[in-house]
């Protein structure tokens, strides 16, 4: 799975002439990660969203895939708070495919978590809850629904 690709421009040049210029559309993708990768910060959108009052940084076990190049895959921010694995994306550009990304992530999430032999046990693997947020600020009109 890949990010988003890069949008081309096509721009007029001396009437006659077309050049074709990239679009960096990552950036605010790029400045959310940034962020947010600050524990003090991702404490703070947590408890925001959240309508918690956590203090302690330690709190936060951040388990964020960074480059899991052979699954092709790169998730914004994923991190552990008591019993709940929480996935936070960006996105600037509407996607109706958010849902089947986020179970990809979370599946990969839960991979990290058990031990592919303890499945075939007898004893039940415990992982944490699951929640999902996407950030939008795209310049499309969505609704919540």
């Amino acid at each position: 799975m890949t990010r988003r690709k890069n949008r081309k421009i096509a721009v007029k040049k001396n009437c006659n002439v077309r050049k074709n210029l990239t679009a960096n559309r990552k950036y605010k993708d790029t400045v959310f990660r940034m962020l947010f990768s600050d524990r003090k910060n991702l404490l703070s959108l947590y408890n925001a969203v959240n309508g918690s009052a956590y203090e302690d940084e330690a709190a936060l076990e951040i388990v964020t895939l960074e480059n899991a190049i052979y699954m092709g895959m790169k998730n914004d921010l994923a991190f552990i708070v008591d019993t709940g694995l929480f996935l936070y994306e960006h996105q600037s550009t509407y996607t109706p495919n958010m849902p089947l990304r986020d179970l990809f992530y979370i599946s990969a999430e839960y991979q990290k978590f058990v031990n592919h032999r303890s499945l075939y046990s007898s004893v039940i693997q415990k992982i944490p809850a699951s929640n999902f947020i996407v950030f939008y600020n795209g310049t499309e009109k969505k609704t919540v629904g």
